[in-house]
C-alpha cells in the first residue's frame, strides 16, 4: 500500500489535521471508522505499521492491525481476527499508555539503554518475521478526558526514503489531536448504535406485548418480521422476469424491516375479546351460557306450568289430559332441539346457509309460552346472524381501526430521514391493489413495494396459523396457496410478488421460522 505524502509544513499538516476530522465526524459505521482512523495517522505519520485497541472493562480488546511490509491487513470492516485482549497494566506498551494516560514515543524498541522494555513489539516480531523499531504510543482521549483505546503507531518512514527513523516530537501533539478527535467520533458512533440497539429492543418489546395479548396471535409480528426480509432478499437477488430489475437499498431494507415488527402495534388500542373472539356471542364470555340458563329457565316455567295445569284439574277431581302432556312434552323437546342448535350457530364457520338464518329469525319471534319473552333478545341475534366467521360489523371495523391506529401511532415517532416511510409501509399492510383495502383504500402504484411485500407476507402467515379462535385446525398448506392466489386473481395482491414467492418456495421458510422459535433461535434467512 503506497500512502501518499503529507509534507512536514506545520500549517499543511494542521490543515490536514482538520480534514480528517471533518471526514472521520461523517463516518457512522463503527469497523469502518476505526479503520480509518489507523490508516489516517498511519499516513498522517507515514506510519509502516499500526494498530488500534478500545477499551472495554478492564481489559484493551484489539480492533485493528496494518502493515504494509508484511501487506497484513486485519479488524475493521469483513476483516474479522481473534486476538486475545491486553491487561490493562504498565507490562505492556498500550496497557502502560491506557493506564498512565501518557504518548509513549520509542527510538528503537531493541535499545538496550531504554528506560522501560516491552516485550509485546519483540514477541510480534518473533512470530510474524517483522523488525519493530521505532513506536508512537497514544491514549485515545475523548471530550470527557476519559481514555476510550489506544492507537499504536510502529515504524515511521523518511519523507525522501523508506528508511525507518524515530517519530518527530512535533508528531506528538498532532498525532494526540487527531486521537482525541478520533475518540470523539467513535463514543458519537457507539451513541447512535447504542441509541439504535435501545430503539430496536423497544419495537421488540412492543411486539412481543402485543403478540402475547392474545395466546393466539403470539409469534405473529416476528414471525411476519423474519419472512418480510426473506421476500425482500429473494426480490433483490432475482435476476429473471418483472423483478429483475428491482432492487431495495440498505436504507429502504431496514425501512422494511422495522415497518414489519410495528405493522401490528396499532391492536394495543383493540380490545381483548374482539381480538380473540372464539364464538359469535363472546364478549368478556360466552354468551351462550345464558342463552343456556335461559332455556333451562324456560324449562322450568313449562314444569311450573303443567303442574298448575295438573294442580287445576285435580281440584276438578279429574286427570290431567293425555294431550296437555304430550303437548308438552313436544314442546320440551322442540325447546332442547332450538337451543342445540343455537349452540351450533354460535360456533364461526366459513359460511352460514340461508336455511339456517332462516331458522335463527323463526326461534327469535317465538314464544313457548305466552309469559315467557322471547328465546333471543336483538343483541344476541346480530351476533348470531353473522354469516362468516365470528365478528359483527361493528367489532371488525374495530380490529380493521388497527391499520389507522398504527399510521397514527407510528406518526407520533421522529423517525430519521431514512426511516420517513415506516408509518406509510406499516399502516398499507392491509390495502389491496384495487383499492378495496384499508384503512385509506390507496390503490396500484399508491401502495410500495415494500407495503406489498408486508401485505403478502402478512395474509400469508395469518392464514398458515396453527390456532386461531375461529378456526378449529390449521388450514393445509395446499388451501392456504389456493386462498393466496385468489387474492391475486381478485386484484388484492402484487402478483410479481407472489409468483416469485410459490416459484421459489418461499412459503417453506415459515416452517423453518417457526421450528427456531419454537428452539428459540432465529431462522437461517441464506
Amino acid at each position: 500500500m503506497q500512502e501518499p505524502s503529507f509534507g512536514h509544513d506545520l500549517e499543511d499538516r494542521l490543515r490536514r489535521l482538520n480534514e480528517i476530522g471533518a471526514a472521520l465526524s461523517l463516518e457512522r459505521d463503527l469497523d469502518t471508522l476505526l479503520d480509518r482512523i489507523l490508516l489516517e495517522a498511519r499516513r498522517f505519520t507515514r506510519a509502516d505499521a499500526g494498530t488500534l485497541y478500545l477499551l472495554q472493562g478492564d481489559e484493551l480488546t484489539f480492533k485493528v492491525a496494518q502493515n504494509d511490509t508484511l501487506q497484513l491487513f486485519s479488524g475493521g470492516p469483513h476483516r474479522p481476527v481473534n486476538v486475545p485482549p491486553v491487561p490493562l497494566n504498565e507490562e505492556s506498551v498500550s496497557g502502560y499508555a491506557a493506564v498512565t494516560g501518557q504518548t509513549l514515543n520509542i527510538v528503537d524498541v531493541y535499545a538496550e539503554e531504554a528506560s522501560q522494555r516491552f516485550e509485546g513489539p519483540r514477541y510480534y516480531d518473533a512470530m510474524t518475521g517483522y523488525h519493530s523499531q521505532s513506536m508512537l504510543v497514544v491514549p485515545m482521549r475523548d471530550h470527557e478526558e476519559q481514555i476510550i483505546g489506544v492507537l499504536q503507531l510502529i515504524n515511521a518512514k523518511a519523507t525522501e526514503s523508506d528508511d525507518i527513523i524515530a517519530f518527530p516530537t512535533t508528531d506528538e501533539s498532532l498525532v494526540q489531536s487527531l486521537a482525541s478527535q478520533a475518540a470523539v467520533s467513535i463514543n458519537n458512533v457507539r451513541l447512535i448504535e447504542d441509541t439504535q440497539r435501545l430503539f430496536e429492543s423497544f419495537v421488540h418489546v412492543m411486539a412481543t406485548a402485543i403478540d402475547e395479548r392474545s395466546p393466539y396471535t403470539g409469534g405473529h409480528i416476528r414471525r411476519v418480521a423474519e419472512m418480510t426480509m426473506l421476500v425482500a432478499q429473494a426480490v433483490n437477488e432475482c435476476k429473471e422476469g418483472p423483478l429483475k430489475d428491482v432492487e431495495l437499498d440498505v436504507d429502504e431494507l431496514e425501512e422494511l424491516e422495522l415497518a414489519a415488527w410495528m405493522h401490528d402495534i396499532g391492536k394495543i388500542t383493540t380490545p381483548e375479546w374482539v381480538v380473540d373472539k372464539p364464538t359469535k356471542l363472546t364478549t368478556i364470555y360466552d354468551r351462550v351460557d345464558l342463552l343456556r340458563t335461559r332455556f333451562n329457565w324456560f324449562s322450568a316455567a313449562l314444569d311450573a306450568h303443567t303442574q298448575r295445569q295438573r294442580a287445576d284439574a285435580a281440584v276438578q277431581g279429574v286427570e290431567l289430559d293425555a294431550g296437555i302432556i304430550e303437548k308438552t312434552e313436544a314442546l320440551r323437546a322442540e325447546m332442547t332441539e332450538d337451543f342445540a342448535f343455537l349452540e351450533r350457530a354460535n360456533e364461526p364457520g366459513e359460511f352460514m346457509a340461508d336455511d339456517d338464518l332462516a331458522r335463527l329469525k323463526k326461534i327469535r319471534d317465538k314464544r313457548y309460552l305466552d309469559e315467557l319473552p322471547a328465546p333471543i333478545t336483538d343483541e344476541e341475534m346480530v351476533n348470531l346472524l353473522i354469516r362468516k366467521g365470528s365478528l359483527t360489523d361493528g367489532e371488525r371495523k374495530k380490529i380493521n381501526d388497527h391499520a389507522a391506529m398504527s399510521i397514527r401511532m407510528l406518526e407520533q415517532i421522529p423517525f430519521t430521514r431514512k426511516l420517513a416511510r415506516v408509518p406509510e409501509i406499516a399502516g398499507a399492510h392491509h390495502e389491496k391493489l384495487n383499492g378495496t383495502g384499508y384503512p385509506r383504500g390507496l390503490e396500484g402504484d399508491q401502495i410500495s413495494l415494500q407495503a406489498r411485500i408486508l401485505a403478502l407476507v402478512d395474509i400469508f402467515e395469518s392464514l398458515s396459523a396453527d390456532d386461531r379462535p375461529y378456526r378449529a385446525r390449521p388450514m393445509p398448506r395446499e388451501l392456504v396457496l389456493k386462498i393466496l392466489a385468489e387474492e391475486v386473481e381478485d386484484g388484492h395482491l402484487d402478483r410479481d410478488l407472489h409468483d416469485l414467492f410459490v416459484n421459489q418456495e418461499l412459503f417453506l421458510k415459515l416452517d423453518e421460522i417457526k421450528r427456531s422459535m419454537a428452539a428459540g433461535g432465529t431462522a437461517d434467512q441464506s
